[in-house]
């Protein structure tokens, strides 16, 4: 007996409990990589976001023959610089708003203690005035001298060290990390194209020229995105300062860029930008009028932003879905802080584009992206399975209100090929009867609103082929033929024709007199491949032939691929008039035959 190699490790399938496992295991990794690995990373993506920024002005200069290294030199020094610039603007105006908080602090303690029935908004401000540093003692008592306490600490090595390391630490690591940011974004500038033909590969090199135009459309349109967005916010921020200027608030400045910095977080950067300039207002001046001005400010320039200019700019949406940006910010700010919490959209944005260029990386577009998760046809069986009558109603009526939309192009693109999954699913057994009972319900349910939706054409056709019953539309033997076969007969009633469906039973000896042959003109046997067999259609044939002898018989074999078996064996027999596989192309053909029809009817 053969003894086994140990050494070959297990087979593991995708959907073993071992890979379960493994993925968990690995996402466990990569968030800890991520949190330990932060002072690396963070000025690492920070460096991409600003290549992505600065590439359109690299390439300008070498286009002006500047050598590369040079060009991506001058671009970074020149982008740090007004980055330089716009600090010292801030920290200048910071200083001299902190000489005057204790003034403002004294005059917001005295707006909030003449407001009654508001203690406990006093306490917290109390608190949120101390956790800044500029806690106010109450005023001393008329005649009452303030006791002077000196202290005194001996001196020594260790606690000026200390000092100094406690002054020091927080000025050295910006700096550190602003360095890093240079250093990086510098080298991703010189070595955009390798890093680029490193990203291809992989992200797949077997089909190279699709994976190249796909990286290389996805790198453009980020950079664009955070251009356009840098921009746009930047112009916010000076709205916002000039604004705030014009109405005598102090430090307008630091308050401006404070707002466009946040309009990178999501949902709660405007209130964060708004909060302290707002509480300002109110320690500023002794009434409510400036108050209510920045507030004012904010909402009009949160309208002219939101309404107005990034949906010039982006359109009406930005490509994430809400609860992708909760929760990336929210994943972000937990990682990295605050400035995980900035860039938590941005780095987002670039993941939803990425995958939706590069098929490797799709899955983020599908997990974070703003597109519907599943296609239409997906969502329309999904529905009907579950038995959402109105999700059905509800999705046919938004794809029906669209412009140029048709009945014929939702009953091909949508609700036959939903129908054909479930029809599928039926042929091998994986859906039981109860639930296709139910998709039939609500399919039902859909198709008599349908009958009410909208109007009909104005009809220019012979007056026999818009005769009620004109045209029937009979199914086969499938368990969803019969659903096909109303929405065929609605699309050709749209169209003009006086056509409705039948049941097969229509067909059977006991029911000759359903059918008028002397008024039918056209009849269309509605089938689903999956559902049927030729032998089946040949029978259904027969029975048409010998009960309609004089009507034009087409075979509306629904969705069936090119290389079908049964389209060709039906074209090869040749046992009717016509066969088609799309509701367009039914009612193109039916209103053609009956224009010939009707020509040749005057003619006699």
């Amino acid at each position: 007996m053969a003894v086994p190699d140990r050494r070959i490790p297990p087979v593991v399938t995708p959907g073993s409990p071992v890979a379960g496992a493994a993925m968990l295991v690995s996402a466990a990794v990569i968030v800890a990589a991520l949190y330990f690995g932060r002072d690396v990373l963070v000025p690492l993506v920070l460096a991409v976001l600003l290549a992505f920024v600065l590439a359109p002005a690299a390439r300008v200069l070498q286009r002006l023959r500047l050598g590369k290294g040079l060009a991506v030199l001058v671009t970074v020094l020149a982008a740090f610089a007004l980055i330089g610039a716009v600090g010292a603007a801030l920290g200048s105006q910071a200083a001299d708003l902190a000489a005057d908080l204790p003034r403002y602090a004294a005059t917001l303690r005295a707006k909030l203690g003449a407001l009654r029935g508001l203690g406990d908004l006093l306490r917290q401000s109390d608190g949120l005035l101390g956790s800044l540093g500029i806690e106010g003692a109450p005023p001393a008592p008329a005649g009452a001298t303030a006791p002077v306490v000196v202290a005194t600490q001996p001196r020594s090595d260790a606690a000026l060290l200390d000092v100094a390391g406690r002054i020091l630490g927080p000025v050295l690591q910006p700096l550190a990390m602003a360095g890093l940011v240079i250093i990086f974004t510098i080298l991703v500038l010189l070595y955009r194209e390798d890093l680029r033909d490193r990203a291809i590969r992989l992200a797949g090199a077997r089909d190279l020229h699709r994976t190249m135009t796909a990286m290389n459309d996805a790198a453009a349109r980020l950079s664009r995105l955070f251009l356009a967005q840098l921009g746009l916010n930047a112009g916010y921020a000076v709205l916002i300062a000039g604004l705030l200027w014009a109405v005598g608030l102090p430090s307008p400045l630091l308050w401006g860029i404070l707002a466009g910095m946040m309009r990178f977080v999501p949902f709660i950067g405007t209130p964060i930008a708004v909060a302290p300039p707002l509480v300002l207002a109110m320690g500023v001046d002794p009434g409510w009028g400036l108050a209510a001005t920045v507030l004012a400010v904010f909402l009009l320039g949160g309208v002219i932003m939101g309404q107005v200019l990034e949906p010039l700019l982006f359109g009406r949406r930005t490509g994430l879905s809400p609860l992708s940006v909760v929760l990336s910010a929210s994943f972000w700010a937990f990682l990295w802080g605050p400035i995980g919490l900035l860039i938590a959209t941005p780095l987002t944005v670039g993941l939803v584009v990425l995958g939706r260029h590069v098929p490797r990386f799709e899955f983020f577009d599908v997990l974070l992206g703003d597109r519907p998760p599943l296609q239409p046809e997906e969502s329309f069986y999904q529905r009907a399975l579950e038995g959402d009558a109105d999700g059905l109603v509800e999705q046919a009526r938004d794809i029906l209100a669209e412009p140029d939309a048709s009945l014929a192009a939702y009953g091909d693109s949508v609700a036959l090929q939903g129908l054909v999954l479930a029809q599928t699913d039926w042929s091998r057994e994986a859906l039981e009867p109860e639930r296709l009972e139910v998709i039939r319900t609500q399919v039902g349910t859909l198709l008599d609103d349908l009958s009410d939706f909208g109007t009909s054409v104005e009809a220019t056709l012979p007056p026999a082929w818009q005769a009620e019953g004109a045209v029937v539309c009979i199914p086969g033997r499938g368990p969803l033929d019969d659903l096909t076969a109303r929405l065929a007969a609605l699309v050709l009633h749209r169209a003009g024709l006086g056509a409705r469906a039948e049941t097969s039973a229509a067909l059977e000896t006991a029911n000759l007199g359903r059918l008028d042959p002397g008024l039918v003109r056209l009849c269309c046997l509605s089938v689903l491949e999956e559902g049927n067999s030729i032998a089946g259609l040949r029978y259904f044939l027969r029975r048409i032939a010998r009960q309609l002898p004089e009507a034009k018989v087409i075979v509306g074999l629904w969705d069936a691929p090119p290389d079908s078996a049964m389209l060709t064996a039906l074209r090869e027999e040749g046992p009717a008039d016509a066969i088609v596989t799309s509701l367009g192309e039914a009612a193109a053909l039916c209103e053609a035959l009956a224009a010939r029809t009707g020509s040749t009817e005057m003619r006699r």
